[in-house]
């Protein structure tokens, strides 16, 4: 998981918002067609400067030493918990997949 700093930092400058304060780490499981499609903690912060939402959720992992990637979810319907933000991100990439597979020649 990455450090709260680092989750932070990524919601402000991916979301355009002026805080991203730390509240709490929720315990996720994803299971899509009997697989485990995602397995860990999401991060929840109360959020300001966004027009629309007041709270993100984040998450990541370490690529390579110190290069992480993270997916924040905002809050915004349908997203209402840590577990419906999961869902949505899971349900993203698999369309990008998806999409990336289809174009391939």
């Amino acid at each position: 998981m990455p450090p709260r700093e680092k989750l932070a930092e990524t919601i402000k400058k991916i979301h355009g918002c002026t805080t991203a304060l730390y509240l709490r780490t929720v315990p996720v499981k994803e299971v899509f067609k009997g697989e485990t499609v995602f397995d860990g903690d999401v991060s929840v912060f109360a959020i300001t400067g966004h027009p629309k939402a007041a709270h993100c959720y984040a998450w990541g992992y370490e690529e390579k030493p110190n290069d992480w990637h993270i997916t924040a979810v905002l809050e915004i319907p349908p997203v209402d918990s840590p577990q419906t933000a999961v869902k949505v991100a899971v349900a993203a990439y698999a369309r990008q997949e998806q999409a990336r597979q289809s174009r391939k020649p």
